[in-house]
C-alpha cells in the first residue's frame, strides 16, 4: 500500500511529437511527489531560515530510475504513489508507481543522500532523528 499518492494532469506541454508524454517528464513528476509526500509529514527538501541547526540538510538524488510499460497521453490523468522503501544511515530509496485507470504505466525509484554543507563542501550525514521519523511515514510500516 503507497504511504502516499497524488494526481497529475497531463498537459501538452508535457508530451512530445508522436503525443505521448516525453521519458523525461516522469522524473519531474518523480520530484515533485517526493516534495509533496515530504510536506505531507512535515518536511522539506529545503531548510528553511528558521530550521534548527542539527536540521539543515539538503537531500542530493544519486540516483533516478524509471521503466515505462504503457504511454500517457495529453488529458490522462495519473496517479503517482511514493513509498520510503529504504531509510539507510544517511540516505532513502523512494519507489514511485505511476498508475491510469488501475493499470501501471511506469515505475521508478530514486535515491536521495542526506548532506550538509562543511566548509563550502557539500558531506554526506546522518539522518537526524526527527527526519528519520517523518521519513518512516512514508513507509508501509508507516502509512
Amino acid at each position: 500500500m503507497p504511504a502516499f499518492t497524488t494526481m497529475r494532469r497531463v498537459e501538452f506541454r508535457d508530451t512530445d511529437a508522436a503525443g505521448i508524454v516525453h521519458f523525461s517528464r516522469f522524473f519531474t513528476w518523480m520530484e515533485e511527489a517526493e516534495h509533496e509526500a515530504l510536506r505531507s509529514v512535515g518536511m522539506s527538501v529545503m531548510p528553511g531560515q528558521d530550521t534548527p541547526a542539527e536540521l539543515q540538510v539538503g537531500w542530493p538524488r544519486i540516483n533516478a530510475s524509471c521503466e515505462y510499460q504503457k504511454p500517457l497521453r495529453f488529458e490522462d490523468e495519473v496517479q503517482i504513489s511514493v513509498l520510503a522503501v529504504r531509510i539507510g544511515g544517511k540516505s532513502v530509496v523512494y519507489e514511485f508507481i505511476f498508475t491510469l485507470d488501475s493499470q501501471v504505466i511506469a515505475t521508478g525509484s530514486m535515491t536521495a543522500v542526506c548532506c550538509r554543507l562543511v566548509d563550502g563542501q557539500i558531506r554526506s550525514d546522518s539522518i537526524p532523528a526527527d527526519l528519520r521519523e517523518c521519513l518512516l511515514k512514508l513507509t508501509e510500516a508507516g502509512s
